[in-house]
């Protein structure tokens, strides 16, 4: 997967790249769709929910310029998959979701790996979580509107907030860079997620 989907399509980022080796996917879906788990596509994890396609996640994480000190928040837990990437690559990631059956199942599978540096919470993504900031990386797993004014203003200087960015339907990549209180947005290439709900996303 990671060589023949990933790398093979120019993404050069070690880092990424081994994380992406080692978190072993298949673990993170329900098991009528284990057998897909390494092509490079989304597929359904219960809910209307989906985990994204490989490539997708190595990209937006590779965005995010991840560092072993770095605090990062994650909203949308999902499987959990994209939060065992970003556990491999960064010192402490916060992760919220607003689906209680997700969070549960993605925190039953990640502490079962072993993983001790994910915070989980329940909640509106959309919102951040202010009482934990600043974050000196933000990813969002979903599509927006727009981007959220709350998780601008919880990035950290310097910090870098991955999110996709469009209609219901179709979505790019936007990377925000905050200094000092400036925020630098740079589009990238385009993608499809499901939507983001809450009350800085679409409306339920």
């Amino acid at each position: 997967m990671v060589k023949h989907q990933i790398e093979a399509r120019g993404l050069k980022n070690k880092a990424v790249l081994r994380a992406m080796y080692r978190v072993p996917r298949h673990r993170f879906l329900p098991e009528a769709t284990r057998h897909a788990a390494y092509e490079d596509r989304p597929l359904s994890i219960g809910e209307g929910q989906t985990i994204s396609q490989p490539y997708m996640v190595a990209v937006m994480t590779a965005s995010l310029e991840p560092k072993s000190s770095d605090r990062v928040l994650e909203v949308g837990t999902g499987s959990g998959y994209q939060a065992a990437v970003l556990a491999e690559l960064v010192g402490e990631v916060h992760t919220i979701e607003r689906l209680p059956s997700l969070l549960e199942c993605a925190k039953n599978v990640l502490d079962e790996l072993g993983y001790q540096n994910i915070k989980f919470h329940m909640g509106d993504g959309t919102a951040g979580l202010p009482e934990y900031a600043p974050f000196d990386g933000i990813i969002v797993t979903a599509g927006a509107p727009r981007v959220p004014e709350s998780l601008k203003r919880q990035l950290a200087g310097g910090g870098r907030l991955v999110i996709p960015v469009g209609s219901r339907y179709s979505q790019q990549l936007v990377r925000v860079t905050r200094r000092g209180e400036e925020f630098r947005e740079e589009t990238s290439e385009g993608c499809v997620f499901v939507p983001l709900i809450g009350c800085e996303g679409w409306e339920g």
